[in-house]
């Protein structure tokens, strides 16, 4: 193992380890143009440059220089106040790690920007722990940007611009002081996780729904009095974060439902009256869907379901603490499962378990 403060070069010198050096930021922009000169004879280029904890107030004037093929980049836990345009020469830069710095004033990002190949070339960029109140223009602008985290800063707004990043898939911004979320977050159609925990929100837009391939949705901690309805719609939803908010008494319920086909219809009849088959008395389709049958979850039914079944958010107790809501599947709008304000019993706690895991979607609140 590597002593702390030591540089570092790994994976046949295609990543550079500057991190946390007991040195001055002159004698770290010596070692970095050193480093460059060595490159430029070499047959493999750098691709990773981790420069954290160095106490840096601008960026090495060897970036623009030394390191044209540069892939990553980290400069999370230094003073700076500015990414200066030595950055505008990393025309290859996938990933910038600039968390933890004292960022946020004008200019803290280089001019020219959104006209540079970093535009175009910039996946994934870390801008939390520093001192933004507005997200910076030139950010909305990157379009192939993936990954986007502005946690921890002064934000007021999320600006109706966010949907110019089309590309995005992962979008932090926790621990800032927002207020309300813009309809336009719905149009990022990649969009996979969402992360607006810690803020002052109030309310969450139903043009959310809209966000078909989102599975994970932080938003605890903030202001929340009820959800929309179509936040049901969000079917791909694994993960849905909502403790420390006010609405656990007010959630929303929603009962959604689609008249069955023949096909279910007679499949349903089958089942619950236990009528007796064999494989020559019934089609073939309809041998094969008898086999996909689900119990409904209310243990008064004892129906069953198939493709058309009802969604309901049902509250349970969890640990005598908190109202745990639930995603559960019913078999027709008529069964209305019971919602005990006391400790759920035994047997509805099993018939609970016996729903298909990949059918329940858990709503975390702690």
């Amino acid at each position: 193992m590597e002593e702390a403060g030591a540089a570092v070069t790994t994976a046949g010198e295609a990543e550079l380890n500057l991190s946390r050096l007991s040195v001055s930021p002159e004698t770290l922009e010596s070692e970095l143009e050193s480093r460059g000169e060595e490159r430029r004879g070499a047959r493999e280029a750098l691709l990773r440059l981790l420069l954290p904890h160095n106490r840096l107030a601008s960026l090495p004037r060897a970036l623009g220089s030394g390191f044209p093929h540069l892939q990553l980049l980290d400069v999370s836990g230094n003073a700076l106040t500015a990414l200066g345009p030595e950055l505008l020469a990393l025309r290859c830069l996938r990933t910038l790690l600039a968390k933890n710095n004292r960022l946020g004033g004008p200019g803290a990002l280089p001019k020219g920007l959104a006209r540079s190949p970093l535009a175009r070339s910039l996946q994934v960029l870390n801008l939390s722990g520093n001192c933004f109140q507005e997200v910076p223009a030139p950010v909305l602008e990157l379009r192939a940007l993936q990954t986007l985290s502005l946690g921890g800063n002064q934000l007021q707004t999320i600006p109706a611009e966010i949907e110019n990043l089309r590309s995005l898939e992962c979008l932090y911004l926790g621990g800032n002081f927002i207020k309300e979320i813009p309809p336009e977050l719905a149009n990022l159609p990649s969009l996979n996780y969402l992360v607006l925990c810690d803020n002052r929100i109030q309310s969450v837009p139903p043009q959310l729904s809209q966000l078909h391939s989102l599975r994970s949705l932080s938003l605890h901690n903030n202001l929340l009095t009820y959800l929309p309805r179509e936040i049901l719609n969000l079917i791909h939803l694994e993960e849905l974060s909502l403790r420390g908010n006010p609405l656990v008494v007010r959630f929303v319920r929603d009962l959604t439902y689609d008249p069955p086909t023949l096909l279910e219809l007679a499949a349903r009849t089958i089942k619950i009256r236990n009528i007796s088959y064999t494989p020559c008395d019934l089609p073939g389709n309809l041998l094969r869907y008898l086999s996909l049958a689900s119990n409904c979850p209310n243990p008064k039914c004892g129906g069953v379901y198939f493709d058309c079944c009802v969604r309901q958010i049902k509250f349970v107790d969890f640990c005598g603490k908190y109202r745990l809501p639930l995603m559960h599947y019913l078999c027709s709008p008529e069964c209305s499962s019971p919602c005990s304000s006391t400790s759920q019993s035994e047997s509805d706690s099993e018939d609970e378990a016996s729903v298909a895991a990949h059918r329940m979607q858990k709503v975390l609140l702690g």
